[in-house]
């Protein structure tokens, strides 16, 4: 560590956001966050600079040239490194005391201890398997769950253990079936649902190519990104951790909210007679949007 470090001068600006005894607080606590590219990185970032004392992080990929245009630990040196682990170094340089601990694809293996060891778990994976066993796992360690929609407008929502998780609550195909044995149309209709979510309650079809979006829904074309949205999504998900972290209420529920950064204002979930009557109305325009990519 570097001598002249000194982590309560580090933190010192952070007094008045949050009590000294708050920041001691944040400076014993672990947060596992499994997928550290887009917004998992975003979130690791804010959280090692908040004075989080131990990250856990978990990440199967490499960064790659791609990533540069929204991912903060994306630099042209660290492309071509696994993602965690140059994270890590990386965070070790905003500070030096930081705990760190890094896992690779073997992460899935050790997933109860680590999950047993977390204050919280943040998802910032892209794979449906991994979230499958991300929640279902922290359910059974009675963990809370911080995670964002695939949505072109930055999210988050927050499960605890009790709350029901989201191939529950947006009725997946998956109940029932291991984490590692999904099927295709599996995937494709439990995608099809959390985009159902995303355009019933949010103005998301506005502020987006909706031609692009029937390709990704397709799967014919790759999630479109773009660094505000991803950034400010995982400083969201940093702030609900860091409220979970202190015992503060979260300002997010199982169903979370949208921030529409365009007319500056927090879209929530309609409630559930509005949201019943455009669910199938929503559906037909998807299948519809999705049409051209597959013909």
């Amino acid at each position: 560590m570097n001598s002249q470090f000194s982590y309560a001068t580090f933190t010192t600006r952070n007094i008045g956001f949050v009590t000294e005894a708050e920041q001691r607080r944040l400076s014993q606590a672990t947060v596992f966050v499994c997928g550290t590219g887009g917004m998992g990185g975003a979130c690791i970032q804010s959280l090692a600079r908040a004075g989080i004392g131990r990250l856990v992080l978990a990440d199967i990929d490499d960064f790659e040239l791609s990533n540069l245009n929204r991912q903060v630990f994306c630099f042209a040196d660290t492309i071509g490194m696994p993602k965690a682990e140059a994270t890590r170094d990386l965070c070790l340089k905003i500070n030096p005391g930081l705990d760190v601990t890094v896992y690779g694809p073997d992460w899935t293996d050790h997933v109860d201890a680590i999950i047993a060891q977390a204050d919280v778990v943040i998802n910032g994976t892209d794979d449906l398997g991994a979230s499958l066993l991300l929640y279902r796992t922290s359910r059974d360690h009675g963990r809370t769950v911080i995670d964002a929609y695939a949505s072109p407008l930055p999210s988050v929502y927050v499960t605890r253990p009790q709350d029901p998780m989201p191939e529950e609550r947006l009725g997946y195909p998956t109940v029932g079936t291991a984490w590692n044995a999904l099927t295709q149309d599996q995937r494709a209709e439990a995608f099809l649902r959390e985009a159902e979510h995303v355009m019933v309650h949010s103005s998301s079809r506005h502020h987006v190519d909706l031609s692009l979006a029937g390709e990704v829904i397709a799967g014919t074309r790759s999630r479109m990104s773009f660094a505000p949205m991803v950034i400010s999504t995982g400083t969201l998900m940093a702030y609900e951790a860091i409220h979970a972290v202190l015992g503060r209420p979260q300002s997010a529920d199982c169903r979370g909210w949208f921030f529409n950064p365009h007319a500056g204002r927090v879209e929530r979930p309609r409630n559930a007679l509005v949201a019943a009557l455009l669910r199938p109305l929503v559906r037909r325009y998807l299948t519809r949007l999705a049409a051209p990519a597959t013909s």
